[in-house]
């Protein structure tokens, strides 16, 4: 594979190119409202075995399948609980995957040999049609290279996979910028496996049931190592006073600062950026943020934490991976 196709998703043409790509049995990165997927079809196990191979990741961590809409959902899952269409219902298409027990033909390629499949429905306009229209059901990681940070536009994509993959459907930044949230509803349990912009908060309303979201963990699932989500660059996570010290003691210019709270003037020499005050903002931000200061050649990140709030929960969960 030598050249990476860049293709137009306000173009008919080209998402239909990009749709016959993927029936053709090839790997396509496409648009999704959290970030962009690097997709194969799902129903042939020899080009989901390409995404692993593109991404460097390894062959057991199983995949997220992103469905046309919820009939599709026996197709792939089986004993699948009332509660399932319910969250269905509520928020699909959306950042919403489910966590259920694989129907029996599923190739183990895509579960990650596990018994269990993530499925879910994107709220993406493109993506949704090109999925509907060709009945197609996707595996779609998330387009970088194994650990990396996960690209939010298509010229990131293109910066990790350009030349390993046939082509990127650029549709656009994402809307959410963090990825879905994983919920599990095996053995009866409604749990949350990663945040995600779908909050605890957000389930326990609708279902009015408790939502349970361990700090840890040991049911397998998409970006859940400790290190992962990670830009070259060192990243270091502080409080605002740290991050405040930490600036008087360095003589270098090669740190970028991603801050909330304003930086005392005498430090305003630093390159730094202000991020959004609310979590939805921040979250959209933050891969693209952490993607511009890799490109700086900066040698260090520092980046002041943001709240410990419940709905910061998916930005805390990226950071402390991003950090680890």
């Amino acid at each position: 594979m030598s050249e990476t196709l860049l293709l137009d998703a306000n173009l008919t043409a080209e998402v239909e190119l990009a749709a016959q790509f993927l029936l053709q049995g090839k790997l396509v990165a496409v648009p999704t409202e959290t970030v962009y997927g690097l997709a194969a079809d799902a129903s042939q196990p020899e080009a989901v075995r390409q995404i692993f191979a593109a991404k460097g990741r390894p062959a057991d961590h199983p995949l997220i399948v992103h469905l046309g809409d919820v009939t599709a959902m026996s197709a792939w899952a089986k004993n699948i609980p009332p509660l399932a269409y319910k969250l269905a219902a509520a928020f699909w298409p959306g950042p919403l995957t489910l966590l259920l027990p694989k129907a029996d033909h599923v190739s183990a390629v895509v579960t990650g040999g596990l018994d269990s499949i993530g499925l879910r429905v994107p709220a993406h306009p493109v993506l949704l049609k090109l999925l509907q229209q060709h009945q197609l059901a996707v595996a779609a990681p998330s387009a970088n290279r194994y650990k990396k940070l996960s690209p939010t536009s298509a010229q990131q994509v293109l910066h990790g996979l350009s030349g390993r993959i046939d082509a990127v459907l650029d549709g656009g930044d994402c809307q959410f910028g963090l990825e879905s949230t994983i919920v599990s509803l095996l053995d009866d349990r409604v749990e949350i496996l990663r945040a995600g912009p779908i909050s605890k908060a957000d389930l326990e309303e609708m279902l009015g049931v408790a939502v349970s979201h361990p700090k840890a963990h040991q049911i397998k699932v998409a970006g859940n190592v400790k290190a992962h989500y990670q830009p070259n660059t060192p990243l270091r996570c502080l409080s605002y006073t740290e991050l405040v010290q930490h600036l008087k003691n360095q003589q270098t210019a090669k740190i970028v600062v991603l801050h909330m709270q304003d930086l005392p003037t005498e430090l305003s020499w630093f390159a730094h950026t202000k991020m959004p005050a609310t979590a939805q903002e921040y979250g959209q931000r933050l891969y693209r943020e952490l993607f511009a200061a890799d490109q700086s050649g900066a040698e260090l990140i520092l980046l002041e934490m943001p709240p410990q709030k419940a709905e910061w929960a998916a930005v805390q969960e990226r950071l402390a991976r991003a950090a680890h």
